[in-house]
């Protein structure tokens, strides 16, 4: 690590500590040219895969857009924050844990509906609707039935 005061290419760890959440190391530095100090943080940096549309176009993946979609199927229903960004990391984790370069938009959204389908049903059929584009209340229905019919729906804590 170059020196921040003297730009020397020699520095030495005097102390090292867990920072943040225990995502982040804490360096404490000292050049040996100077013998000045400072503090770097060192956090891993984690590749996302690209998301492959179904139009076969490629984007980063989009934090922001991933939460927008789900915030939007959550609106005005009793979810707290803190379920929805375990939630998102989950996803999240899922998507580094595939260990691909590229995920098809098909598979995020799947993962996204097992999410909200924990998180709350009413939210989980409107993220449906939406995302497999139904056509009629038939469609509404057939949905909410294998919603219903599917095991431990009671158990997971979503609420009808």
């Amino acid at each position: 690590m170059r020196c921040q005061f003297c730009f020397a290419a020699d520095t030495k760890v005097i102390d090292s500590r867990l920072g943040g959440e225990g995502d982040t190391v804490r360096r404490r530095r000292e050049c040996t040219c100077c013998g000045e100090r400072f503090t770097t943080y060192e956090t891993a940096e984690l590749v996302m895969p690209r998301i492959v549309k179904s139009d076969g176009s490629r984007e980063p993946f989009d934090e922001s857009k991933l939460c927008a979609g789900m915030l939007r199927a959550l609106e005005k229903r009793p979810v707290s924050t803190e379920d929805i960004d375990a939630a998102v990391n989950k996803i999240k984790h899922r998507l580094r844990a595939a260990a691909e370069r590229e995920i098809e938009s098909p598979v995020l959204g799947e993962w996204v509906m097992d999410a909200l389908r924990e998180l709350d049903a009413v939210a989980y059929v409107r993220f449906a609707s939406v995302y497999r584009s139904f056509q009629d209340v038939n469609a509404f229905r057939e949905e909410i039935d294998r919603l219903e019919s599917s095991p431990g729906m009671e158990e997971s804590g979503a609420k009808k």
